[in-house]
């Protein structure tokens, strides 16, 4: 049996799953079981990890009928457009699936408060209203207070900004919030501590549990939304599907005054050449999102360009809320080729390209669905 969760911080509720056999699991699931979990109305994480089986494969068709119906009857027929811009490429982590690694050889750059404007200008005039700034890991280069200084003058032209920075202290995350900021998106990248540890040789990244909990500490500082995922392609990604729908859920239980949300990022081609640990096809990141939706009807589904532009108009009707648009990884990737980008997008399809399509599917598309005062 699955333990349920208790009123404990994250990192305990996941040491609970240390040596759980998830391909005895597998292995055992039935028919009979999945057909249990689609009818009920709430899901237990057994039922949820039921659906991540492989032989919940046969039922990808049930599946989406009701991940369909929910996400329309709790969010409605739109889908959030946002972009992100990225600050600054300096970083100290050793991270060895990521372009800005610092062993990588690529000439750094970073934005000036001047920069930001004159980016922040070129993304307003689409439209958009949503952005994620984003840096690498340095402190020295990167500071909290260098990151504030960016929120206040992005402040002008957008009225939701969310970070996608390294994990802050309580006061830190406190701190940016006051000058705007009311969205964190954080990847645990790898919920195995294990494999973690391997892929996080050097850095201060390496603590696992700082990480892990960092949304917790966002929540408690008052964010508005908070958006967490494992990269897929570094381990077996039934098991990172599940722990990272158990984290969304525990997150929403804990605080139900914060906006919970997903992405299911697959990793993409980037500096350094490393290669996916593990195979995620379209396929298995559909089954994904739809077992999600059915655990977590209320929460968000945020899908990135890290997708291409055929699947992405797919994923409008089987549960996804929120996508980017006109994206760019590289520092100052809109006013010219500084460097090199993060990583490699998909589907470089304009915010005007993006509102169109959605717009095909019988869906509205929302530039803006919330102010910061």
């Amino acid at each position: 049996m699955i333990k349920g969760t208790g009123n404990v911080s994250f990192y305990e509720e996941r040491l609970k799953y240390a040596g759980f056999d998830f391909e005895g699991f597998f292995r055992r699931v039935t028919d009979a079981d999945i057909e249990r979990a689609l009818a009920r109305d709430r899901l237990a994480p057994q039922d949820y990890l039921a659906l991540l089986s492989p032989r919940a494969e046969g039922f990808l068709e049930e599946m989406a009928q009701r991940a369909h119906r929910l996400t329309v009857q709790h969010f409605g027929r739109v889908i959030l457009l946002y972009t992100p811009m990225y600050l600054s490429d300096h970083c100290v982590n050793q991270c060895l699936y990521c372009g800005f690694r610092a062993q990588n050889r690529l000439e750094r750059k970073k934005l000036t408060p001047a920069q930001v404007e004159e980016e922040a200008r070129v993304i307003a005039a689409t439209g958009l209203k949503h952005v994620l700034i984003l840096t690498g890991e340095s402190r020295r280069e990167s500071p909290v207070s260098y990151i504030r200084e960016c929120v206040e003058v992005l402040r002008k032209h957008f009225t939701s900004i969310s970070i996608e920075i390294y994990p802050l202290e309580l006061e830190e995350y406190r701190e940016l919030i006051s000058a705007g900021v009311d969205g964190l998106t954080i990847y645990q990248e790898v919920y195995d501590e294990e494999v973690y540890a391997a892929l996080h040789p050097a850095g201060p990244k390496r603590n696992y549990r700082f990480r892990l909990e960092a949304p917790e500490r966002a929540c408690r500082a008052g964010i508005r939304t908070v958006n967490v995922g494992a990269l897929l392609g570094l381990h077996h990604w039934r098991s990172e599907a599940f722990f990272t729908g158990l984290h969304a859920g525990y997150l929403q239980d804990k605080f139900p005054e914060v906006e919970v949300s997903m992405s299911p990022p697959r990793m993409r081609p980037q500096m350094g050449g490393f290669q996916p640990r593990v195979k995620v096809g379209d396929r298995n990141l559909v089954q994904y999102m739809l077992a999600f939706r059915l655990f977590m009807p209320r929460a968000g589904i945020t899908i990135s360009t890290r997708e291409r532009a055929e699947l992405r108009d797919h994923l409008v009707r089987l549960g996804a809320t929120r996508m980017s648009a006109g994206s760019c990884t590289a520092v100052g990737g809109r006013l010219e080729h500084w460097s090199a980008g993060q990583f490699e997008i998909s589907d470089e399809r304009s915010v005007a390209e993006m509102a169109r399509m959605i717009y095909s599917q019988g869906y509205q598309p929302v530039f803006k669905d919330w102010h910061t005062v």
